[in-house]
């Protein structure tokens, strides 16, 4: 949490004003019960009409003061504040954005977005809070005793006995509440993961009928937040108890202490009344410190899960002198193993093939064969446990992530567009391309019939996740998007699951036909999307089972030939 602190260098001014104007204010609330004593003892004990008045439009003008002076401080608290949270959310989204894929499976996207937006406002809060009240509180507390002692020296004993008592209490219970917060933000990261899941696979569970089941877990998952929140709360709810209870024991023995002195001489009655406004300033600034000390404990919590994300290391190194190549676009795999942190078992296990500038490689395998994992170690998105990976004759390492990744053209195996139109999404892959480039990628795509039949064209509206089109239409969309920035590496990561074979075959003779000639990588579980590949990758169990040319490896892969049999003969069926 300390870390964090340093993001508000650049509002120190605000930090300072806000408190400063703040104490300002609680030098006039300690005035009052001054003028409220001597217009008591001088003007209603006098009959002093005039001075009643006097003192009567001198309280006003302080209560106008005091509200101006409060104003600004909070205008201050509320500026520096909210400054800090988005100090705080950018970093934060900033580190995200450079961890490494691996680093961000193991924190989880729950997580992630429970802290950049949950943990930030609390934040927020705790700051603003802090800095309207920290040193106003104490400010107020310790300027009524020492008031109280300009008043009567005996009753002000009281005041001196009663704010360490006080002081125990609220810093006991912040020392019990601030770790059972912090459990409780981690159990809203569970909550908030069961509701993502939920909101994004509704179809999957409408279709199989789980409503219920899903309701059952995620009301299991809140109710647990509930009694977590419930148990930090038990000890926050005792602060205001027992405050209340020590200051009203200490107004009583004040009035009993101050109706004595009153009797022999020793004070006057306005003088008691001033010394009971005082200690009900202490009741309620210790109230507002009680609530406060809450606030801050919640926000010491978030503060620490956001520095823990922060605390992350990215998990990839990255080069920063570019590295000369002959951009090509050859592909070498040397020995290359891959095992996920905190996956057990390999990934991938000795893979070694290459792939020369402009072939078309072919990728096909079972289901967590590794064919994914595979692909996704050329631009870097993981790295190798063993072995090597090399583009154009240099180990991925040594190329600077932003060259290595502006040189490949990635369609992952789950489409994703952004909310906004065609045309913004299609300038992911090169925000310089023109209209014609795009409409160009789009033929090359097989997607510019129904993007010309659409009534905005390139224009058109893409709502979130690109819900508003079909899954080959995305597909489609998404290849574009790779196609128009002109790679030298293309990946296709079973991109083409979604579209019929003929257009399929379509799409792979516009690639085929490509000007710039990219190296392609296509991954998928039918046998005609790549069957006229220059070379063929066969994986099993994260193994290489073969390599070769569709005929060559008829002959000699015994997991090809099954597969291509199987496949063969359901066509002949379904004929």
């Amino acid at each position: 949490m300390k870390k964090l602190l340093y993001l508000m260098k650049d509002h120190l001014k605000e930090c300072i004003l806000a408190p400063l104007f703040k104490c300002l204010e609680a030098c006039v609330d300690l005035i009052v019960p001054l003028l409220m004593a001597r217009l008591i003892d001088i003007g209603i004990g006098g009959n002093n009409t005039s001075y009643i008045v006097k003192i009567g439009i001198l309280l006003i003008v302080l209560a106008a003061c005091g509200l101006a002076l409060s104003s600004v401080a909070q205008w201050f608290s509320a500026k520096a504040a909210v400054n800090f949270a988005a100090n705080v959310r950018s970093k934060a989204f900033s580190h995200i954005e450079h961890l490494s894929f691996s680093k961000q499976d193991s924190l989880g996207t729950a997580t992630l977005i429970t802290r950049l937006t949950s943990d930030v406002n609390m934040l927020q809060t705790g700051v603003n809070m802090t800095l309207r009240l920290f040193l106003r509180s104490p400010f107020i507390v310790f300027g009524s005793v020492i008031m109280a002692f300009t008043v009567d020296t005996h009753a002000a004993w009281i005041f001196a006995a009663a704010v360490p008592l006080l002081a125990i209490v609220v810093y006991g219970i912040m020392a019990i509440t601030v770790p059972l917060y912090k459990k409780v933000q981690a159990r809203l990261d569970k909550v908030t993961q069961a509701t993502r899941d939920n909101l994004t696979g509704v179809r999957v569970i409408r279709a199989f009928n789980l409503q219920s089941s899903e309701t059952n877990q995620f009301l299991d998952q809140n109710e647990k937040l509930t009694q977590q929140s419930k148990h930090v709360g038990l000890f926050s709810a005792l602060t205001n108890p027992l405050t209340y209870i020590l200051i009203n024991l200490a107004t009583a023995l004040l009035l009993y202490v101050g109706a004595i002195r009153v009797n022999v001489g020793a004070l006057t009655q306005g003088q008691v009344i001033a010394l009971v406004n005082y200690m009900a300033q202490i009741l309620v600034e210790l109230v507002k410190l009680a609530n406060l000390i809450v606030t801050i404990s919640r926000s010491i919590a978030a503060g620490n899960r956001v520095q823990a994300i922060l605390d992350t290391p990215i998990g990839m190194q990255q080069s920063e002198s570019p590295a000369q190549t002959d951009r090509e676009g050859s592909v070498d795999f040397d020995h290359v193993s891959l095992t996920y942190e905190g996956g057990g078992d390999p990934a991938l296990s000795d893979i070694t093939f290459k792939a020369e500038p402009g072939q078309t490689i072919g990728i096909i395998g079972g289901t967590g064969s590794g064919k994914s994992s595979l692909v996704n170690l050329i631009p870097r998105f993981y790295d190798v446990s063993s072995g090597s990976v090399k583009v154009d004759g240099v180990d991925v390492k040594d190329l600077p992530m932003a060259d290595l990744r502006q040189e490949v053209g990635i369609v992952l195996q789950k489409p994703i567009l952004f909310a906004g139109t065609i045309r913004s999404n299609l300038q992911f892959g090169n925000p310089d391309a023109t209209d014609q480039e795009i409409w160009q990628a789009l033929k090359d795509a097989q997607a510019e019939d129904f993007v010309r039949q659409k009534p905005k064209q390139l224009d058109e509206a893409v709502e979130q996740g690109g819900r508003n089109f079909s899954g080959g239409q995305r597909q489609r969309l998404s290849i574009a998007r790779a196609l128009i920035r002109k790679p030298r590496i293309l990946i296709l990561d079973d991109s083409s699951s979604a579209l019929d074979f003929a257009t399929d075959a379509a799409l792979r003779e516009a690639i085929h036909h490509l000007s710039y000639h990219p190296t392609t990588f296509i991954v998928s579980q039918r046998v005609a999307s790549i069957l006229y590949a220059d070379k063929i990758l066969v994986l099993a169990d994260g193994r290489l089972m073969g390599e070769g040319t569709h005929e060559e490896l008829l002959k000699t892969c015994q997991v090809y030939r099954e597969i291509y049999e199987s496949q063969i003969k359901k066509e002949d069926m379904a004929q």
